[in-house]
């Protein structure tokens, strides 16, 4: 596929996604017989994974929604200033800053021997660290980013109020995208956040609302890749094409997102060439 700012934007999130499903099953195994065999190693890495996922995942969900943004609101300057370099180098950074809040995740991981069964779990010392690592992930990972996609839906549905779009896939792809994020992963912080005040909440309560919370954001890496490549179309037509051929026809129509059936003003003329 021709290498663009938004191939890479999509590119980048479904690597963290499939990411995340690769080490997938060992936590489906923990879960199913709540023995770890895998050892102290990869019990830091199998539920570091799904936290880096998280926050590559909605920082990834911002930089679309800020791109489309600009390209409605600031079409020349978009048009002189996007550039596939930028964007990978943005990308680069995202995962960077991810990785960094991850590690605190990664740092209270551990095992612990009971008799024949190994569990892995995340060992708080004390609970002012449990409370800064949880506001930390709803704060960082879920508040924020939101509520900078929010406004760039505002902006965007202002913008293109009196505009008819040639294609509005891309926008319903996005659209989609953020609400599966959001509903997958509001259960999970819920419960964690719940989970810090044991006095009021039933422990039984808060660990089957971990389980629901914790398979519902796993969920979410197998409903992106499915929202994008089969929404808007028919599917009966989409199983009969390959993989391969839906994912490069799926971004192709993202890349013509910008083409508008107007030409009243400059700003329009130029979307049509994006």
């Amino acid at each position: 596929m021709k290498k663009t700012v938004i191939t890479t934007w999509y590119i980048s999130l479904a690597v963290s996604n499939f990411l995340f499903c690769v080490f997938l099953p060992l936590e489906v195994f923990y879960t199913i017989t709540e023995h770890w065999p895998f050892g102290s190693l990869m019990c830091k890495l199998t539920s570091s994974v799904l936290f880096l996922n998280m926050y590559s995942s909605v920082f990834l969900l911002v930089l679309i929604s800020m791109d489309r943004c600009v390209m409605v609101s600031f079409p020349v300057w978009s048009q002189n200033h996007r550039r596939p370099w930028k964007a990978r180098v943005t990308v680069a950074f995202v995962w960077l800053l991810s990785t960094l809040l991850t590690v605190p995740s990664m740092i209270h991981r551990q095992t612990t021997i009971y008799g024949s069964v190994t569990q892995c779990f995340s060992n708080y010392k004390e609970i002012s660290h449990h409370r800064a690592v949880a506001q930390t992930r709803f704060i960082c990972g879920f508040v924020i980013p939101f509520l900078i996609i929010v406004s760039c839906g505002v902006v965007l549905g202002v913008q293109l109020k009196n505009v008819t779009l040639k294609s509005q896939k891309p926008y319903k792809i996005l659209a989609s995208l953020i609400c599966s994020f959001f509903f997958c992963w509001v259960p999970y912080h819920t419960f964690i956040l719940l989970e810090m005040d044991l006095k009021n909440h039933s422990p039984d309560v808060l660990h089957t609302g971990m389980k629901v919370g914790a398979t519902m954001a796993a969920a979410n890496s197998f409903i992106s890749p499915v929202l994008y490549v089969f929404i808007g179309n028919d599917f009966k037509t989409t199983l009969k094409q390959s993989l391969t051929s839906r994912i490069e026809a799926a971004l192709a129509e993202d890349l013509r997102s910008g083409r508008f059936s107007s030409s009243k003003s400059k700003s329009v003329e130029i979307l049509q060439k994006i």
